[in-house]
């Protein structure tokens, strides 16, 4: 199998694109004692793309990937979640200045104001955003389109499907109705006992498997894993750095992990991949297995450091999760604000 070389490109909401530098109980397979992975050969993760894509149960007509773990069924009991009443949001505020991270940020622009001096009467404040979705610093959930491989898309959906008119099939529309589940937070900087992953560091399965067993919890079907790296964090106390070519993230191996737990959707605080590349060749191998092979929805760049204050304090890590993309009929992905029901 081939590997893909590059990023995407695109336009903001406006639609925009990566930079192609971007980074409980023990599940059958797979050996905590085992040390920390590497980076993986060409053919090694053409070994692993084959296996993830064997564990795919839909058949070539789908369109919802791991969505369709999530069902009516799962939706009910994860509204048990909710005991507290308390709300908290998953997402970065938008900014609007340049940084390391964010050189082309969003642009918000007053159209119209109360004047000087403000004239009698009716009238409105008018605005109007622009804005990259697959950036370094916005928080953002991709669409089953967004990762091109080997010329094709999820399940095999030709690239052509994507023109600039935008994506005439597996775009963010498949999630209109929204995406609702209980989440779980993996927060594995605490279970390192550190206070943030640095850039370069990955997730493996046994970071997982240690910070549910920290949690008492354990992600299964259809639920919603959240992923803390503690990339806010770091940017918050050092300062905003290119994350695209340094950042905390997971190493692909987890991928098949989260494919047997039958995984509804993933997000993290970083860009889910780690930077440099955990695989020679391909310069984001776990979008690449997520999305392209395994149909899994991806949120990038979220901000976890309310929740994980609340949730440790709570000493509680799932809840109710709501995530509610933009409708963007033809779009590759969408700004994202989600938010945790406790």
């Amino acid at each position: 199998m081939g590997a893909h070389r590059g990023g995407g490109s695109g336009q903001g909401m406006v639609v925009g694109a990566k930079r192609d530098r971007m980074g409980g109980t023990e599940h059958a397979g797979f050996d905590p004692a085992t040390p920390p992975p590497g980076q993986l050969s060409e053919t090694e993760f053409g070994a692993l793309y084959e296996r993830v894509r064997s564990q795919v149960p839909w058949g070539p007509g789908d369109r919802r990937g791991a969505l369709n773990y999530l069902t009516p069924a799962t939706v009910l009991a994860a509204m048990a979640e909710v005991r507290l009443g308390r709300t908290v949001s998953l997402a970065a505020p938008v900014e609007t200045w340049i940084t390391l991270d964010n050189p082309q940020p969003c642009q918000h622009e007053m159209t119209q104001t109360a004047g000087t001096p403000p004239a009698p009467g009716l009238s409105f404040a008018l605005d109007r955003v622009a804005m990259n979705i697959h950036g370094n610093a916005d928080s953002h959930i991709d669409a089953l389109c967004h990762v091109i491989f080997d010329g094709s898309l999820y399940q095999g959906v030709p690239a052509g499907t994507l023109t600039e008119a935008g994506a005439e099939e597996l775009s963010i529309s498949v999630a209109r109705d929204g995406i609702v589940g209980r989440g779980v937070l993996l927060d594995v900087p605490r279970a390192r006992g550190v206070p943030w992953l640095e850039p370069g560091e990955h997730v493996t399965v046994d970071d997982l498997l240690a910070a549910e067993q920290a949690e008492q919890v354990r992600a299964g079907e259809g639920d919603i894993a959240l992923v803390h790296v503690g990339h806010r964090q770091r940017r918050t106390g050092r300062g905003p750095w290119d994350a695209a070519g340094a950042r905390a993230g997971l190493h692909p191996t987890v991928v098949p992990f989260l494919a047997e737990r039958r995984i509804g959707a993933l997000g993290s605080d970083g860009n889910n991949d780690t930077a440099p590349s955990a695989a020679a060749g391909v310069a984001f191998p776990v979008h690449v297995l997520g999305i392209h092979a395994l149909g899994l929805h991806l949120m990038d760049y979220l901000d976890f450091t309310e929740l994980t204050e609340v949730c440790a304090a709570a000493r509680r890590w799932s809840f109710l999760c709501v995530i509610a993309p933009l409708r963007l009929p033809t779009g590759t992905g969408s700004p994202v604000n989600p938010i945790a029901i406790l």
